[in-house]
């Protein structure tokens, strides 16, 4: 009984169940790439700089996670990839040892897609690791100060959830360097921190503003009582509340930004939003204010109300909104610095000034970061930081394939998934389609020159890639019904229509002519809630009526591929609709989704391509304060449902999903944390590891369906690619492939790509943003289950005789079968001393090898690439092979099924290939033909030369030898033979000219008329051409003919002739062979 449970221990630790997650090991194997863009990179929120070393730089994205510059802003390198929430509100550096790092995350700047975050983390080692030190439930950090006399003296700043009302938020403080927390300064459940500062001589003197404010899916408010302006002398242990007596505005007060001079402190200036907006000034640090102006200080004060002191001068200011602003006189005028004519994006929200190097500035943005050296006067623009907020991704069946996707505030965009020239992926790939915030696009597949794109609220333009025309296209209704489109409208193609597509707003929209005329195909399918239709009243002190609070709109239209009839449609208020006869009849099912949550957002839904009545529906609810995930499954048209997702597994709320077209089991998931796998039809999840993709809110997932590539689209780090979904594939098909001792998986249609050369730069440096590419050739992934640890060994002990008996004649057995192991025409390899040797062997239809590839493997998984090219030819090199050495490399393989047989420790796997033509080249099989039978012919002649200089390097390690051997003989001896052997070598090196430069050569000559000169010239003739080969390559082959010919009868002359007479020479000799050694007495 207990070698039983022994063996169920065993087994159960090495074999992945069904129902079971994949473990973190097996997901860590794949390969995720970032493929950009940067040059619109994202939401810039936080900034801090070691102000003793100023090129050490750190800055936070609103959902890209902490980036970190060494070389003040040239490269940068994000350093928080593997923490729970990668929405940064705060970076505070300790200067009296830099490398403490305290990071707040969630975003300060309550908008619509505002991130919420997990807490505040503090780094010891500038950023390495990092320890959560707790406040998880305020949602949003938006300051953190450092006491400078007692650095252990923590104060942060929590906005709270902009979302519901809750008790975490305010001012709380910690005097033990992060372990334990006090709350010390609170008004209400809806007022956080706006902003927090600390007096520069007197740390336990700070000024903290309340901001109260809330937003629904349908409405923001920005102030309220619980607003207000607070000073503290006591290290926040006793809080006096400023008022009108003070010279504050009256009524009502919301967002306040503030800032001390450093070199003045009793100066403070304050933006005050109230019922007149304005600029305030104390010059007693804080106790007393009046107002300096209302004019030309900001616009939208919940999104930028921040103000900056220059460090050297009190009277100078930064003032930060759509545009930054200057002022010389303290705030009573301002001078625009940055607005779009000096080419830096609007909408500003991280400020930094050097406090000794006024001149040193660094702005962050909507567009990313840019860096000033001169004051203000001109920029730089970061462009290798990818941090784009994408709300979707499309892509096209071009090759390469593009992906399409619009970005928050930084417009619609493609480029492509991956490059075929050099240097890769860049910024100047991709191609912004329209301006504005940037939502979905869809290309029209026929021809991807054109295709739609919109913008926030439903405006929907038809595109043309190639001139740049924009035609606008936004319904309009027949009756002048009032249209309420979502500021992240829905929009979905018409299946088997060449130019249909369907536009949500309450109603549905259908147009199949690209656009050009609509008509409505349902009825308002929201809930129709007038008293949630008061966008343009939205803002509460200061109105934004920008659409972002549009409500009771469609968000989701979700076609069947497999039913053109079939559509569903989710809203943004909890209505999941369908129909079943092209939008005659629609059923709403939301009532009968056990488990969702009212009025919820349903923001995807995807359709089964395997049956008609199978649908996957994404709610999130955390507008209204629910942070849980929910994902529901039905098969039968809606009535019945399951959820499929726990809070267990999934550990944040969900976005996106979408089913592999091949099988059905695999489930690719988006969450606020992340990207998830199921490969059991949602039983269990998975994210994927933060080593190969960040925990980065993750929007959007297209399955190329002939590419086998994920494409993904993230809100915070721009887009992504999983080239190869395959090897999931296997396993969600079969679990237990995972505990063979060697699996090669699956490989994905290989194309003979030709790269052209790079556009734009071609040395980059650093500075310069570069997507990773895909591999070139074929990239197989293997996986080495990894051996079992000695736990097993008890096991063993416990077995009866018999059992060990049985155990025995089956390890015999098995030995008897790798001896045994017949692969084609693959010969028997005896077995090599590295077990973790893999033997690759390319065969073609008829069983005959074509290339021997070895690499070494390790546990786990690895990647094993073939380029797709069979056995070449040894150039004459100086340089011998290893007696293990690969196969050289030739010309490519014709196009075919290929068998690749790997041989690893005695076990045997294999998997086929298709190998394509790059379907950009017009070459026929006649044209590859008489290619490859001049190729044949070329490498016969290169074999020649190769053996002909080998035989020279023959005689060397003779002489070499015979040199060694004469030691012993006699002083005239010795010099007759090196006189026969300086001659001898003298016309070897000769020879050898003909092949190639002499070994040791100094400087750089070029001898043209040397034969590895005319294989190499004839080779890259005979390589770049696509059929029969011209008249320059076959003159050129024919004098290469001419040259190894030459240099063949040269040799064997040599060979029968000097070397002859040198051996025979030598034979003639006689001395003794041996020292002679005396006897000792």
């Amino acid at each position: 009984m207990k070698s039983i449970l022994l063996f169920l221990a065993s087994f159960i630790s090495t074999v992945i169940l069904s129902g079971q997650p994949l473990d973190d090991k097996i997901l860590e194997g794949f390969s995720v790439r970032n493929v950009g863009p940067a040059g619109m990179s994202g939401r810039i929120t936080a900034i801090d700089v070691v102000n003793a070393a100023p090129n050490h730089i750190y800055i936070g994205s609103a959902s890209g996670g902490v980036w970190e510059s060494t070389d003040g802003g040239v490269e940068w390198s994000p350093i928080f990839d593997d923490q729970p929430s990668l929405a940064i509100g705060a970076i505070k550096i300790n200067q009296q040892n830099p490398s403490e790092i305290w990071v707040g995350t969630g975003e300060g700047n309550p908008r619509n897609s505002q991130n919420s975050g997990k807490g505040i983390f503090r780094s010891l080692d500038a950023g390495r690791t990092w320890m959560h030190m707790g406040l998880s439930e305020t949602k949003v950090i938006h300051r953190i100060l450092i006491d400078y006399h007692n650095p252990s003296t923590i104060y942060v700043g929590a906005g709270g959830s902009p979302w519901n009302p809750s008790s975490e938020r305010g001012v709380y403080k910690s005097s033990d360097s992060g372990k334990t927390w006090t709350k010390i300064l609170y008004s209400n459940d809806k007022s956080g921190i706006g902003d927090l500062v600390m007096d520069p001589v007197n740390p336990r003197k700070m000024i903290a503003a309340l901001y109260e404010h809330m937003r629904t899916p349908w409405e923001f408010v920005s102030g309220g009582e619980g607003s207000g302006l607070y000073i503290s002398y006591d290290g926040g242990d006793k809080w006096k509340k400023l008022t009108t007596e003070e010279g504050l505005p009256s009524g009502t007060l919301g967002r306040i930004g503030l800032a001390v001079s450093p070199s003045m402190p009793n100066i403070v200036y304050a933006l005050i939003e109230a019922k007149e907006n304005g600029l305030y000034k104390s010059t007693d640090g804080g106790e007393h204010w009046s107002l300096v102006t209302t004019n030309n200080i900001g616009n939208r004060p919940f999104y930028y109300h921040e103000i900056y002191v220059d460090p050297k001068n009190e009277n100078r200011l930064w003032n930060l909104y759509s545009f930054v602003s200057k002022s010389e006189d303290g705030g009573r005028t301002f001078e625009t610095i940055l607005d779009y004519g000096k080419g830096v994006h609007p909408d500003h929200h991280a400020f930094w000034i050097h406090p000794d190097n006024p001149d040193y500035i660094i702005d962050g943005n909507d567009g990313g970061l840019n860096i000033s050296r001169d004051g203000g006067h001109n920029w730089y623009f970061c462009s290798n930081i990818p941090v784009g907020q994408f709300y979707h991704i499309n892509i096209d069946q071009e090759y390469p394939y593009n992906l399409y996707g619009g970005m928050q505030d930084n417009g619609s965009w493609v480029g492509p998934a991956f490059a075929l020239k050099a240097g890769g992926i860049r910024n100047q790939d991709w191609r912004e389609l329209y301006f504005g915030d940037g939502f979905d696009v869809l290309p029209k597949l026929s021809d991807t020159r054109y295709g739609w794109a919109m913008s926030q609220g439903g405006n929907l333009a038809y595109y043309d890639r190639e001139t740049g025309y924009n035609q606008f296209v936004k319904p309009v209704h027949p009756e002048g019904v009032f249209l309420r489109f979502n500021w992240n409208a829905a929009i979905a193609p018409v299946p088997g229509q060449n130019c249909g597509i369907y536009y949500g707003s309450q109603f549905v929209h259908k147009s199949i002519d690209c656009g050009k005329t609509w008509e409505i195909i349902s009825p308002d399918l929201t809930s129709n809630d007038t008293t949630r239709q008061k966008q343009h009243l939205s803002g509460g002190l200061t109105i934004d009526a920008t659409n972002a609070e549009n409500h009771t709109t469609i968000v989701c239209i979700a076609p069947s591929q497999v039913d053109q009839k079939v559509i569903w449609v989710g809203t943004d208020d909890g209505r999941l609709q369908v129909t079943r006869d092209g939008g005659k009849s629609w059923t709403n099912l939301t009532p009968r989704i056990t488990g969702s949550p009212a009025d919820a957002w349903i923001p995807q839904i995807e359709v089964s391509s395997y049956q008609g009545g199978e649908a996957f529906v994404v709610m999130n609810h955390y507008r209204r304060g629910d942070w849980s995930a929910y994902l529901f499954h039905t098969t039968d048209y809606g009535q019945t449902w399951k959820k499929i997702v726990n809070d267990q597994q999934v550990t944040s709320f969900v976005h996106c999903v979408v089913q592999d077209p091949e099988v059905p089991e695999l489930l690719f998931l988006g969450a606020d944390d992340g990207m998830y796998v199921s490969t059991d039809k949602g039983k269990s999840w998975s994210r994927f590891p933060s080593k190969i993709f960040p925990r980065v809110p993750t929007l959007d997932l297209k399955i190329h369906p002939t590419d086998h590539s994920l494409a993904i689209a993230t809100f915070g780090r721009a887009l992504w690619v999983m080239d190869n979904v395959l090897p999931l594939r296997e396993i969600a098909r079969n679990r237990s492939v995972l505990d063979k001792p060697f699996k090669m998986f699956s490989v994905a249609d290989a194309t003979q790509a030709q790269f052209r050369s790079v556009d734009g730069i071609r040395f980059t440096a650093d500075a310069e943003f570069k997507g990773a590419n895909r591999m070139s050739g074929v990239g197989m992934m293997t996986y080495v289950k990894p051996e079992v640890k000695k736990a097993t060994v008890t096991m063993e002990a416990s077995t009866t005789g018999n059992e060990k008996q049985q155990k025995k004649q089956a390890a015999k057995a098995d030995e008897t079968q790798k001896s045994n192991i017949v692969v084609d025409t693959i010969k028997q390899v005896e077995a090599k001393k590295d077990k973790n040797l893999l033997k690759l062997y390319v065969l073609n239809s008829g069983g005959d090898t074509l290339r021997y590839i070895n690499q070494k493997l390790k546990e786990g998984w690895n990647m094993v690439g073939w380029d797709m090219r069979q056995k070449g030819v040894r150039y004459p090199s100086r340089n011998e092979p290893s007696k293990d050495a690969d196969d050289p490399s030739g010309e490519y393989v014709f196009p075919g099924i290929y068998k690749l047989v790997g041989i690893y420790d005695g076990q045997r796997d294999s998997v086929t290939v298709n190998v394509r033509l790059d379907p950009r080249l017009t070459i026929n099989t006649a044209d590859l033909t008489a290619r490859n039978a001049m190729m044949v012919e070329f490498h016969n002649e290169v074999s020649r030369a190769q053996v002909a200089f080998r035989a020279l390097q023959d005689v060397r390690k003779d002489v070499k030898m015979i040199e060694s051997m004469i030691m012993n003989a006699p002083d005239s001896t010795q010099a007759k033979l090196k006189e026969k052997t300086k001659e001898l070598m003298k016309q070897l090196e000769e020879l050898e000219k003909g092949f190639m430069e002499p070994d040791g050569m100094k400087g750089i000559r070029r001898e043209s008329d040397n034969l590895n000169r005319y294989l190499d010239v004839t080779g890259a003739y005979l390589n770049s051409s696509l059929g029969e080969p011209g008249a320059n390559a076959k003159q050129i082959f024919s004098q290469t003919q001419q040259e190894v010919e030459k240099n063949v009868i040269a040799v064997n002359a040599f060979l029968s002739g000097p070397w002859a007479a040198y051996k025979t020479f030598f034979e003639g000799l006689d001395w003794p062979l041996f020292k002679q050694i005396d006897m000792p007495k």
